[in-house]
């Protein structure tokens, strides 16, 4: 279970770093303390966790990705790798908001995905 926290922690973190690098200090510090949120194990505070990352990955990541693909297709530049990075750091967002399902009530069956 710890490796979720780790997960969710990182991908705030990420987000954390985005909002530094645009100056925007006060979400920022949101984003880095909000996973401190999880250590209290209650389903409406991991659904809030749950949509925050959404909207991070939707919201942030979405937008940025298509301005900076479409920054490089009007200067000409190859584009293909900033889609299959920005595709991971999706992807490792949408996963990390999957993560924060079992914190509270782990799984009971065996054939369960994450355990």
């Amino acid at each position: 279970m710890w490796w979720r926290l780790v997960f969710i922690t990182l991908a705030y973190i990420l987000l954390a770093a985005h909002f530094m690098r645009y100056g925007q200090i006060n979400l920022a510090v949101l984003c880095t303390m909000l996973p401190l949120l999880a250590l209290l194990k209650n389903n409406l505070i991991n659904r809030i966790l749950q949509l925050g990352l959404l909207a991070g990955t939707f919201g942030v990541w979405g937008v940025v990705t298509f301005q900076y693909i479409d920054l490089r297709i009007s200067m000409q530049q190859d584009w293909y790798l900033l889609a299959v990075i920005m595709g991971s750091v999706i992807g490792f967002s949408l996963f990390s908001s999957y993560c924060i399902n079992g914190l509270v009530n782990p799984p009971k069956h065996k054939n369960c995905l994450f355990r």
